[in-house]
């Protein structure tokens, strides 16, 4: 198992695991990695130190850098960035178990809903940005979800 950390032009931090480091280069050289939160394609490996468990050996403790050093992270951001992140991906996930997938029939259902011509219920879909503005003129109130890719598939 070869896991390494990724980093997507957003800025985004995660891991990828991969069966080898060949099955990592055939992935990234079909496209096939992709930033679990925005959905990028444009993926690049982080330097990584090997980790080897070795009996009896003691952890180094790493010198942190001052924080105005150049190059220097500063690990609670980078922690609480993760953080978010991960809520971020939980509360997709719940919306998207919690609600009923329309498609492109969004502003119709919407419209429906509204109008009470349907049972009221949350609904997910797509709808082009001047359905959004009819749908607000109607005081119909919706908003945006970014959905990454990877939560859109069935994972296998």
């Amino acid at each position: 198992m070869k896991v390494l950390d990724l980093r997507c032009a957003q800025d985004h931090r995660f891991e990828g695991w991969f069966a080898s480091e060949e099955d990592a280069q055939s992935q990234f050289s079909r496209d096939l990695v992709q930033c679990p939160v925005c959905g990028d394609h444009a993926v690049s490996r982080l330097p990584s130190a090997p980790r080897l468990n070795l009996s009896g050996a003691t952890a180094r403790q790493e010198t942190p850098k001052p924080a105005n050093a150049p190059g220097a992270v500063n690990a609670e951001v980078q922690q609480a960035l993760q953080a978010l992140q991960a809520r971020y991906l939980s509360a997709v996930r719940q919306v998207l178990a919690q609600t009923e997938d329309v498609g492109d029939r969004f502003a119709e259902e919407a419209r429906r809903m509204h109008y009470e011509e349907a049972p009221e219920r949350g609904i997910r879909g797509s709808a082009s940005a001047e359905d959004v503005q009819a749908l607000a003129e109607e005081g119909i109130e919706t908003f945006p979800l970014i959905v990454p890719d990877a939560l859109k598939q069935t994972a296998h």
